[in-house]
């Protein structure tokens, strides 16, 4: 099996029954902000415009490039979908020109009329990507290769029973927006970065090992920001608060936590794999690509000039006063909020949005949402929880193109400062990706099915529910305990074991309780399950 690097994510799979091409992505996403790194523009895109399969994992717009989807793929291509409750990704293809469809089921292995074995892990919550993240899983008959992503699987055995993998291609990188956007001191924005960079790297390691694949290559690792605004974003020098290390960064940590099977790819580097064996070849010189990495800063600031023209044209393409935000934001999500009980209930505030164009005096425009109320409206000095300052033309450009999810528009951009009073309520931004009335229901559903029953484990001296609150990741695999305080490893939440209230987000509360009473109570440890579930209560 030969996997072809095509960038960022991307791979070109080709197999003994055919190829598939994976996540490619080319053009500039999110308002301009990310552009692939390393830089993919000298690609053959013959050699992979004509794939037998293709498979995009979700609809993140560094995966799904809908330019390069359009203009690029053979529309006779068969298209796998991941098993998503909403079929946005369908309508998205077929928009597209895309009518063949491969139909998966989560976590079901499948054999292809080519011959070609498939599984698709999907995951569904709120949370998880724009409504639904996925990876692949692919088996020739002599090669299985898992293609994670920025997936994060939380159900390890229908992996295991369709492994063991000879390779394992996974995120490793930052793909948010925090801490580097929050205005707060920088001693405190440094430390939450470093926090967060420990965190994601912990966490790809955790996965690799639990994998357990012969070989290891670093993907989705961190975008190249070269719009001024952004250039500091970069990690230029392999500093421990910058969320955005690099593949030579992650396959580093994975030689000091004893894992010697990381291979660096870059656009255009092939990878044949066959059992355990592995032969890499590079499109360009050892030396040249060692070179992108150890002189990142030049190589970036190169390339900065060469797309400088490209991204002053798309930032002066911004609509501005086109539509007057005020009134279309009311008259948008006032009815969704008029339906979003669980989302309101887990906000509990009011959210500011702060926008000063160009002309700061002249431009600027204060909109509360207040998910109390359930009104939108003119600012009036009311307190906040949460503060977003932007430039309105960014708010303009969701109004205009109609935009259901913010974060894979404007959010994930940075373009954009915040302040929050208190901890991180994660449903505030999943209410920004849930902006029509489907979308909106099938939170809401979400929400009210989440958890109905929990396990309990043994966790120092508690009992403990198996489950996070946060995405349901299974404690047993994922939690680590140190004096009382439990960390689920897949998102760094905190919890205190002595009272359950989580440390790192509002309102998030897992069930505990001490060994000696439960066992007080006469019930098998093994066997034990405790009533509950629903949102958390604010």
């Amino acid at each position: 099996m030969k996997i072809t690097s095509v960038g960022h994510a991307g791979f070109f799979i080709e197999t003994r029954y055919g190829s598939v091409l994976a996540d490619p992505w080319f053009n500039p996403a999110y308002f301009a902000s990310w552009i692939p790194f390393p830089s993919n523009r000298d690609l053959d895109l013959e050699k992979i415009s004509n794939p037998d399969y293709l498979y995009v994992s979700h609809l993140h717009r560094d995966h799904f490039d809908e330019e390069f989807l359009k203009n690029h793929v053979s529309k006779e291509t068969q298209v796998i979908l991941p098993d998503y409750p909403l079929d946005l990704m369908e309508r998205e293809y077929r928009r597209l020109g895309f009518t063949n469809f491969v139909r998966t089921q989560n976590n079901t292995p499948m054999t292809l009329e080519s011959g070609l074995r498939i599984m698709v892990p999907a995951l569904t919550a709120p949370t998880d990507g724009p409504l639904g993240d996925s990876g692949l899983c692919v088996d020739d008959g002599e090669t299985r290769i898992f293609d994670q992503n920025d997936s994060r699987p939380i159900d390890f055995e229908p992996l295991e029973e369709f492994g063991p993998f000879d390779a394992h291609l996974l995120q490793f990188s930052g793909a948010i927006w925090y801490p580097m956007v929050y205005e707060m001191p920088d001693k405190a924005k440094d430390a939450l970065g470093r926090q967060k960079r420990a965190n994601q790297l912990a966490r790809a390691l955790r996965y690799v090992k639990q994998i357990g694949a012969t070989h290891i290559i670093p993907s989705a690792g961190p975008p190249m920001f070269l719009d001024d605004d952004l250039f500091h974003l970069n990690d230029f020098e392999n500093h421990e608060s910058n969320i955005f290390p690099d593949q030579t960064v992650f396959i580093e940590y994975l030689k000091e936590h004893g894992v010697e099977n990381g291979h660096l790819l870059i656009p255009g580097s092939e990878a044949t794999v066959a059992g355990h064996e592995l032969s890499l070849a590079h499109p360009t010189s050892e030396r040249e690509v060692e070179r992108i990495f150890s002189e990142k800063r030049a190589y970036l600031e190169r390339l900065r000039e060469v797309w400088r023209p490209e991204l002053e044209a798309e930032k002066a393409g911004w609509p501005r006063g086109e539509v007057e935000i005020l009134p279309a934001l009311k008259a948008w999500f006032e009815p969704l909020l008029a339906q979003a009980d669980l989302n309101c209930v887990g906000v509990n505030g009011r959210v500011l949005f702060d926008l000063g164009g160009p002309d700061q005096d002249r431009d600027r425009e204060e909109i509360i949402i207040d998910f109390q109320g359930r009104t939108v409206g003119p600012y009036n000095d009311e307190k906040w929880d949460y503060r977003f300052r932007m430039d309105p033309a960014l708010v303009e450009y969701c109004i205009v193109n109609e935009e259901k999810d913010w974060i894979n528009t404007l959010f994930l951009s940075c373009r954009f400062s915040a302040k929050r009073k208190g901890a991180y309520n994660e449903y505030v931004y999943n209410f920004f990706k849930v902006l029509d009335k489907e979308r909106l229901a099938f939170s809401e559903e979400y929400y009210a099915q989440s958890a109905p029953v929990r396990q309990l484990w043994e966790c120092g001296n508690f009992m403990v529910q198996r489950q996070c609150p946060h995405l349901k990741a299974d404690l047993t695999r994922f939690g680590e305990e140190e004096d009382g305080i439990l960390t689920c490893t897949l998102h760094g939440w905190q919890f205190d074991l002595q009272t359950g209230e989580c440390l790192t987000s509002d309102g998030a509360k897992l069930f505990t309780q001490p060994k000696e009473e439960y066992e007080k109570n006469g019930v098998g440890v093994a066997s034990a399950t405790v009533n509950g579930g629903g949102p958390p209560s604010f």
